[in-house]
């Protein structure tokens, strides 16, 4: 059972901001005494004073139910997106073309871009919901619906592979590498992004639909170290060749702050704007670019 308190995450938001600025060399006497005298307010706020947060339960809900209601508007605005897509593209613009399968390819974003550079495309997906959205984009590709850990395709039958922001849905990271390795060719290439953990630790938790016994959910997920994708990259002949954990851009503030949400959101963070922007100020995705050895 995990509490999830407005409250208490603007606290923790207060708090991250003040470690950091004294950490980073810029919290002066001014920034501490701002941020003391904004929990101070946030413990009188009335609105959150009188709201008792909720208990929700972790894993309540799984990763299928989240992206079914995902779906359908999964390519609208996303700032982590907006970040992982130029970069990741980059990386992709610059290898041979060849085979190319797009891991978790969701609703096809990848998959669209690859087949634009002359790619031939497998697109992969465990979710049908996610897929019937990419069939619909992309019905020229090869589309099919399996796990990571199980992907349906021949050994050594592609000559890159790209899973983006996916990994963290997986809770045996070693198993999915091990499947990469497997489909790739000697000298294929693997691109990888996925949320950072820094980032996935300063975030809001966000309840979810009621489970079964009728209380509120927690999707279960798997931040990792930037150790853990090498750990079970490296034993499997992948070699390194580029890695970066990019900053998201720091947003625009609201002209007029927006009401108290009475439940913890991304919204709760307008409530906060100067403390949000030092403690958000964090990678927000881990990038990395392996390649297997030749033959």
């Amino acid at each position: 059972m995990t509490y999830l308190s407005p409250l208490g995450y603007l606290l923790g938001v207060e708090g991250a901001a003040l470690l950091r600025g004294m950490r980073d060399g810029t919290g002066d006497r001014a920034y501490v005494e701002a941020r003391i005298a904004e929990i101070r307010a946030l413990l009188a706020d009335p609105t959150l004073r009188d709201n008792a947060g909720l208990d929700a339960v972790p894993g309540n809900i799984d990763t299928a139910e989240v992206y079914d209601e995902w779906a359908a508007h999964y390519d609208g605005a996303n700032s982590m997106i907006e970040l992982e897509q130029p970069l990741v593209r980059e990386i992709l613009a610059a290898l041979p073309v060849g085979t190319a399968l797009d891991a978790a390819c969701g609703t096809g974003r990848h998959a669209g871009y690859l087949a634009g550079l002359g790619h031939r495309v497998i697109g992969v997906d465990a979710n049908a919901r996610m897929l019937a959205v990419a069939e619909a984009k992309l019905p020229e590709l090869d589309l099919r619906r399996g796990p990571l850990e199980a992907l349906p395709l021949d050994a050594d039958s592609v000559d890159l592979v790209v899973c983006a922001l996916a990994l963290c849905h997986a809770p045996d990271l070693a198993a999915v590498f091990a499947e990469f390795a497997r489909v790739l060719r000697p000298g294929g290439h693997l691109v990888v992004s996925d949320p950072h953990q820094v980032l996935s630790c300063l975030r809001p938790t966000l309840p979810r639909a009621a489970g079964p016994d009728g209380r509120r959910s927690i999707l279960v997920e798997y931040h990792r170290p930037l150790s853990a994708y090498l750990t079970a990259a490296l034993p499997l002949g992948f070699q390194l060749r580029h890695c970066a954990e990019p900053h998201a851009p720091r947003p625009e503030r609201t002209a007029v702050r927006p009401p108290m949400p009475t439940e913890v959101s991304w919204e709760l963070l307008d409530q906060v704007p100067d403390a949000a922007t030092v403690a958000m100020d964090v990678p927000s995705i881990v990038l990395l670019h392996l390649q297997l050895p030749a033959a």
